[in-house]
């Protein structure tokens, strides 16, 4: 093995980084039958027997047979090294497993779209682990107004001031307006590319892609060489809702890509966040439509949004704020008030997880709540309480 691609030879064992590179390219992505092989036998293994074709289920067999004899991952591999870039794994200790978990569930709740990725191949320095914890997708139209193009670009500014990270998908529009305004402001930005990573796209992003690589990063599922796909865009948007706590949704039309990365971090279980537009805009009726969800946010301000999706929220001003029921409680029993929904009663395990508490403080949280009346048990899980 060469030296371009053994570079994380340190942390996961080549064979498993050439497994998992040929997987990547051997199914198109998210493959459940591929994902749910890897589980039972590991990478390894299911690479060997996908090559030979040996003890393939059907699904299996018809999902990988037209590709199973190109293995390019020796190529993949320093292709992506020559460029600076890298395939993380889930072996390694950097993969966002804390974010990407919700994925996992998702596929056992038998929803195809929202399979975990088996890899990602990835350029920057940006920690992935910490994916989830201060990150928020800021997504919207590509034919963006000034209106749209100014709030994508100065709130993002925002969270970088506040300490926050923005993930979107490097499009023209609301996404590239994100992306520049965290730049501007010197913080980190991660973007979610439908393609290779040797095929920036849109082309006129491409200097955007190595300005967010170097501080931030770029990450694709898609090994080197793949061109973009309108499915391919589809597919992409759940890791965008994934790799996030919130979703901010600046513009959308009616059948906006950005709105279909709102329901799906709904799905996650993630914070939604919608910023109101004149009702005379095309560009705003996907957001007024998310509005209507009893369970979507609506926001005003950057210090909103910071509010919605994590504890740096107590540091928001409250000037000319009326007095809300929430008032008063510390900032942890406001995390575990804040991951509680009205549709879907939860285990106090699972807020656990969403809000980022422990468990013993949400379950000592949840008492406080329903002794105030904000939350209900239901069948030994907790929901929001009507009102």
């Amino acid at each position: 093995m060469s030296a371009g691609h053994g570079t994380r030879a340190d942390v996961v064992p080549p064979e498993v980084l050439a497994a998992r590179a040929y997987l990547m390219r051997v199914a198109e992505p998210p493959s459940r039958a591929v994902g749910a092989f890897v589980a039972r036998h590991g990478p390894v293994e299911t690479a060997d027997r996908i090559r030979r074709g040996l003890d393939l289920s059907a699904d299996l067999d018809a999902a990988t047979e037209a590709r199973r004899d190109v293995d390019r991952s020796g190529a993949d591999l320093d292709a992506m090294a020559a460029r600076g870039g890298r395939l993380l794994v889930p072996e390694d200790p950097d993969w966002p497993a804390w974010s990407l978990k919700d994925l996992h569930e998702a596929a056992a709740e038998d929803l195809p779209d929202l399979l975990p990725p088996l890899a990602l191949w990835v350029r920057g320095p940006l920690p992935l682990v910490d994916a989830g914890r201060g990150w928020v997708a800021v997504v919207g139209s590509r034919a963006a107004t000034d209106y749209g193009l100014w709030v994508a670009g100065d709130w993002a500014a925002g969270l970088a001031d506040a300490g926050m990270t923005t993930v979107s998908g490097a499009a023209l529009g609301i996404d590239g307006a994100a992306h520049r305004g965290s730049l501007v402001a010197g913080g980190p930005t991660v973007a979610v590319l439908a393609c290779g990573l040797d095929r920036p796209y849109p082309a006129a992003h491409s200097r955007l892609l190595d300005r967010i690589a170097g501080t931030g990063a770029v990450l694709t599922e898609y090994p080197p060489g793949t061109v973009p796909g309108r499915h391919r865009f589809l597919v992409r948007n759940r890791l965008v809702a994934a790799l996030a706590i919130g979703t901010l949704v600046v513009e959308a039309g009616a059948r906006s890509g950005a709105r279909r990365t709102a329901l799906v971090a709904h799905l996650l279980g993630r914070s939604v966040m919608v910023v109101p537009g004149p009702v005379t805009s095309a560009q705003s009726v996907g957001c007024h439509a998310l509005a209507r969800d009893p369970e979507t946010s609506v926001v005003g301000r950057v210090d909103d949004v910071v509010e919605t999706v994590g504890d740096l929220g107590r540091f928001a001003p409250d000037e000319g704020r009326p007095s809300r029921s929430t008032d008063g409680l510390s900032p942890r029993v406001l995390r575990v008030h804040e991951a509680l929904s009205r549709r879907t009663a939860r285990s106090a395990r699972r807020l656990a997880y969403y809000s980022g508490v422990d468990l013993h403080s949400v379950e000592l949280g949840l008492d406080q709540l329903e002794r105030a009346e904000l939350a209900e048990r239901s069948g030994g899980r907790w929901r929001l309480r009507p009102g």
